[in-house]
């Protein structure tokens, strides 16, 4: 059996354009507020943004069109995203093969944990926000992960369950997903929409998945895409 054949025994998933159809959890509330950080996006991408700054500029941009902000309006502009194509039935078979499955995600918490629960996930990490004792959005993000610093997060994740990085694959959809690609673990490009993310995959070197039915990950780590 070829290392790429190799079964592993944990597999990390970024959330957002990955477990679910959507290109970003913050992408999402942008759209419900009428606004665009596009500019900023690009700019944290080339590293001249913190992801504390990220965050705080896309709060402000919101505050500016309407505030006070309730935590239940954030929620619900979540009600229509659905679950990648394949996501549930990928991800139950791993569970079911003794998989170790968590989600590291630099998007939303408030998102993530319902994605989390809704697949029964092992672990999830996301960033988030601060709300006051009333549910309102106060002005600052919650960074509990950098999203060019993943690899940390999943070090640590490793240890504390007791695993070896050459036994982990993580999937990712973009060029900053590729810090989850800690050493001696695999990393699978899945369904990258910014040229920037494929041009860096290319040059990683990594496997690439274009189809959008995360089922196709599975053969790749030497599961069977018939479930």
């Amino acid at each position: 059996m070829s290392e790429s054949e190799t079964k592993p025994t944990v597999v990390v998933f970024d959330c957002d354009g990955v477990l679910v159809d959507a290109v970003s959890s913050w992408r999402t509330l942008h759209d419900l507020f009428g606004t665009d950080n596009t500019v900023n996006l690009n700019r944290f991408i080339r590293g001249e943004f913190s992801d504390v700054e990220f965050m705080r500029s896309d709060i402000q941009m919101w505050k500016a069109v309407r505030t006070p902000i309730h935590q239940d309006e954030l929620f619900r502009a979540y009600a229509g995203i659905k679950l990648m194509p394949g996501a549930r039935e990928a991800v139950q078979h791993l569970l079911d093969q003794g998989v170790f499955v968590a989600i590291v995600s630099a998007g939303v918490d408030l998102f993530v944990s319902s994605v989390a629960s809704m697949l029964k996930v092992d672990d999830w990490i996301a960033n988030g926000f601060v709300f006051d004792d009333d549910g309102f959005l106060t002005d600052e993000g919650v960074c509990r992960l950098h999203a060019s610093g993943k690899g940390d997060v999943i070090t640590k994740l490793l240890a504390m369950n007791g695993h070896e990085a050459v036994n982990c694959v993580s999937v990712g959809d973009s060029e900053m997903d590729l810090s989850m690609h800690v050493e001696g673990s695999r990393f699978i490009g899945f369904n990258p929409s910014r040229d920037s993310s494929k041009e860096a995959f290319a040059s990683a070197g990594v496997p690439v998945v274009v189809e959008k039915d995360l089922r196709a990950i599975l053969p790749l780590m030497g599961f069977s895409r018939d479930v």
